[in-house]
């Protein structure tokens, strides 16, 4: 699977900001107000599974407070800005990273955070040029890394997004997120027997990957290994019911080994799902 279509990898909760809130004097003038400022930084960190609104609302309240240090109001402003990008508001989420980074421009998640949202907004070079800020921030950021490699994945600049894979698994190599995305990008690129050995190695660290399922079926797909395809897409489809692209290349995988029946009934699904995924397997190098 296009590793671009999967969540980004963001960056938000801190534990630095009860005590940068608590360090100000104003935080801890009096014990109800000491309590809601903990209850607010609690929901703000998203803590005890806080609902997204309760943390947009947590964070809200500690910035219409003013008591905050500059440093705990960026942290602030960047994690309701998580909230706002989990709950699919990417303009309000990036009106709050940058807020974040005019606060504290040195603050390299909320740079990472922003060029996540960039890339769910579809808005690829924006997403690049925050990314390229977090890595210059921090060269040791492997998410970072990961999350350009997934904006030129979609900008179909597969040599690119390969090197950033390559020095996202060099620095972050227990994420199971960069496997997977060098995966797929490898079996783009036609490098097949070092995709599969990063799809093993992502399905080591994660079993239940969909995602990563769907990437190894495209690499048997190319290898003319048709059953092993079918096998792997039909377990991509166990974990997500409705993803095109497994569908579709299982279609494919079934026309291959006779089955006729199977794979127009597979082929028709993906295209109601994703009216031109042949044009995305075309461009993988399969018809």
């Amino acid at each position: 699977m296009d590793a671009s279509t999967r969540g980004g990898i963001i960056d938000g909760v801190a534990c630095m900001l009860i005590l940068l809130l608590l360090g100000s004097p104003a935080a801890a003038q009096e014990d109800a107000k000491k309590s809601n400022y903990l209850t607010d930084i609690a929901l703000c960190n998203g803590t005890d599974h806080a609902s997204l609104e309760a943390r947009v609302n947590g964070c809200t309240a500690l910035i219409a407070s003013g008591h905050g240090k500059t440093a705990a109001l960026a942290i602030a402003y960047n994690n309701r800005g998580n909230a706002y990008a989990a709950k699919g508001d990417y303009d309000r989420a990036i009106q709050d990273f940058d807020q974040s980074i005019q606060l504290n421009p040195t603050y390299v998640k909320a740079f990472n955070n922003r060029g996540v949202a960039y890339l769910k907004k579809g808005e690829y070079d924006l997403a690049i040029k925050a990314l390229d800020g977090a890595i210059q921030l921090n060269p040791s950021y492997g998410s970072a890394f990961a999350n350009r490699a997934r904006a030129y994945l979609k900008k179909h600049e597969y040599d690119r997004a390969a090197r950033d894979y390559d020095e996202a698994i060099r620095l972050e190599p227990n994420l199971e997120a960069v496997w997977s995305g060098r995966c797929w990008t490898q079996a783009i690129l036609g490098a097949l027997e070092a995709a599969l050995e990063d799809c093993n190695k992502a399905l080591q660290l994660a079993s239940n990957n969909a995602a990563t399922y769907d990437s190894r079926g495209l690499i048997y797909l190319k290898m003319g290994k048709f059953d092993a395809a079918i096998d792997d897409y039909s377990s991509a489809l166990q974990h997500d019911p409705k993803l095109a692209s497994a569908l579709y290349g299982r279609g494919l995988a079934r026309l291959k080994t006779g089955d006729k029946a199977g794979s127009n009934a597979d082929i028709a699904l993906a295209k109601t799902i994703q009216v031109k995924i042949g044009n995305d397997f075309t461009r993988y190098g399969v018809r």
